[in-house]
């Protein structure tokens, strides 16, 4: 059975990740969709919501697992018996970081390997930092995130804005 962990933060989930959750759920066996704590990152979605937007989006994915993790993402794999680490790679830009973790995940787990999955075109500019922009200043988001976490999203942002 090949099992992939597909890590990130998922500060909302976008189409662009989405998207690579359906393709990569359609190479591995089974999918493991995890929501890394980043200290370095403030997130505006707290773990339990970025939990029940990513269970909303995948609800169709028979083979994707959604869990939470800590620490390092070549660890996560192990505990979960994953040979793979699932990265997406929308431009240079990104390609460049991916490697310098790909290449450091090689040393510290010699058994995972890393599958990149190269963006559509339609979604190499999409990022969940966008979306946060273009929702906090009351934008339309329905082109970048799926209508099902639409609601969630916005609320987030109007909710922040009464405080």
């Amino acid at each position: 059975m090949k099992t992939a962990v597909y890590a990130g933060t998922f500060d909302p989930p976008t189409y662009g990740h989405l998207d690579i959750i359906k393709r990569a759920s359609a190479v591995f066996d089974v999918l493991i969709v995890a929501i890394m704590r980043n200290s370095e990152k403030n997130s505006v979605f707290n773990t339990e919501e970025k939990v029940a937007m990513l269970e909303t989006i995948c609800k169709d994915f028979d083979n994707v697992k959604i869990l939470v993790g800590d620490g390092l993402t070549v660890d996560l794999a192990r505990e979960n018996n994953a040979d793979f680490l699932v990265r997406g790679i929308r431009a240079i830009m990104d390609y460049e970081y991916e490697l310098q973790i790909a290449s450091a995940n090689m040393v510290i787990g010699k058994d995972i390997e890393t599958v990149f999955f190269l963006a559509r075109p339609e979604h190499s500019y999409l990022s969940s930092s966008i979306v946060r922009s273009i929702a906090e200043h009351s934008g339309d988001i329905s082109k970048f995130i799926p209508e099902s976490i639409i609601d969630i999203v916005n609320n987030k942002f109007q909710s922040s804005k009464s405080k």
